[in-house]
């Protein structure tokens, strides 16, 4: 992990230490930057932080930390009390099983590795917010390129930045259709095309040029769109046509 990664994630809990003392439960890193697969061009670093009770309080409390944060980049820290974890967890699935799966404890109590994501209860909501974020993103992904069609290396940076999102998403898609998931985003690439019968191509070149392992100008953006929009097209339908009444039991965590 580059000395940044481990600097800058380190330098916000001492701050958020300083401004909320004993109020402050749980400082976590989370995402990419808390596993193996962070790109500082494309990832963000990620941070949960658990409260006593989030009021306006704690909000003014964090506004100029939060501010020198998204200055380095970053999206301010999710903010949540302890009390809300357990049905926070349940209504957004994917989120926190994400979370979960991939972590790391910067300060106070480990408020992950004994959270219960009741997936007997969840499944339905779990389902329904998959096939809502796949066509959210899908839906977001094409208004964005119809402004950028006649700009190759926007519509380049678009497709890189996006794919890292539909590959949590397809991982997701697996496991509610009772697929063991994979951790990483090449392997989850490999099973969604063997699952799903996608044509894994535009997914792959576009994790090479994420990865830095193919010079941009070897991408045409615009004749990627067609083939990369309708692999997505084919992960909606898939998760359509799951059964409503799915069982949990068919639908193994992320990551376990």
């Amino acid at each position: 992990m580059p000395d940044l990664l481990q600097q800058l994630p380190r330098q916000l809990a001492a701050k958020l230490q300083r401004a909320f003392a004993e109020r402050l439960v749980s400082v976590v890193l989370y995402g990419s930057a808390a596993g193996s697969d962070h790109h500082p061009k494309y990832s963000d670093i990620n941070v949960l932080c658990v409260l006593a009770a989030v009021t306006p309080r704690e909000l003014a409390a964090c506004e100029d930390l939060f501010r020198w944060w998204r200055g380095q980049g970053n999206p301010s820290p999710l903010l949540l009390s302890e009390s809300e974890m357990a049905a926070a967890a349940d209504c957004f699935a994917i989120e926190f099983l994400d979370i979960r799966r991939q972590h790391r404890l910067l300060y106070g109590k480990d408020v992950l590795s004994g959270l219960v994501i009741d997936l007997t209860r969840a499944t339905s909501l779990y389902r329904m917010q998959v096939q809502r974020e796949l066509r959210a993103k899908l839906f977001r992904l094409r208004q964005k390129a119809a402004g950028m069609m006649s700009h190759d290396d926007l519509l380049r940076r678009l497709l890189a930045d996006s794919v890292s999102t539909f590959c949590v998403l397809f991982r997701h898609a697996l496991a509610l259709s009772g697929v063991d998931v994979p951790p990483q985003k090449r392997e989850i690439v490999e099973r969604a095309a063997a699952t799903f019968g996608i044509d894994r191509r535009p997914l792959e070149k576009l994790l090479e040029l994420r990865e830095g392992r193919c010079p941009p100008r070897q991408v045409d953006a615009a004749a990627l769109l067609g083939p990369y929009l309708e692999t997505i097209g084919r992960v909606v339908q898939a998760v359509d046509s799951l059964d409503a009444g799915l069982d949990a039991a068919a639908a193994p965590e992320p990551g376990s």
